[in-house]
């Protein structure tokens, strides 16, 4: 048995007509849940409601699983400015802000990160020098970055 193209030509396994996807399909390895809050008032932590949204064995598209891993974005930072010391407690406010892992200012590690929900998340800033600084939050679509997103102050009289 060969392989032959249309016209009759043979294919050698060199010449294989193929190319690489661009959007792979991969196989889900165990069950994926999806969380909700409930409804407003109630009083219930947000991802009370779960839903089977891929069952083990399920095949989907790379770009459909890229799309489930919204980027975080960032509204507010509070409070702007902090000791160059280090030890401010700030609280970032925004969008999707749960795949957070870490948090950045000036390249320098914050400390005590704890996501509060969603849109909100508090971190205890490192010590630093005097001076605006970038802060970088890293989560699961990448680095989300915020320019002059902190200041540190210089000590009085010094």
């Amino acid at each position: 048995m060969g392989l032959y193209k249309e016209n009759g030509q043979r294919i050698t396994r060199a010449e294989f007509p193929a190319a690489p996807l661009e959007d792979p399909p991969v196989r889900v390895t165990e069950d994926v849940y999806v969380s909700e809050p409930y409804g407003r008032g109630d009083g219930q932590p947000e991802g009370s409601k779960r839903f089977l949204l891929y069952p083990a064995g399920t095949i989907v598209q790379r770009s459909v699983v890229d799309r489930l891993f919204t980027t975080a974005t960032v509204a507010s930072i509070t409070p702007a400015k902090g000791p160059a010391a280090g030890g401010t407690t700030i609280t970032i406010t925004g969008a999707h802000l749960d795949g957070v892992s870490a948090v950045t200012f000036g390249g320098s590690a914050g400390t005590d990160l704890h996501v509060r929900s969603a849109t909100e998340l508090a971190v205890l800033t490192p010590p630093g020098a005097a001076g605006a600084v970038t802060v970088e939050l890293v989560d699961d679509s990448g680095t989300i970055s915020t320019a002059k997103g902190f200041t540190y102050e210089a000590p009085a009289g010094g």
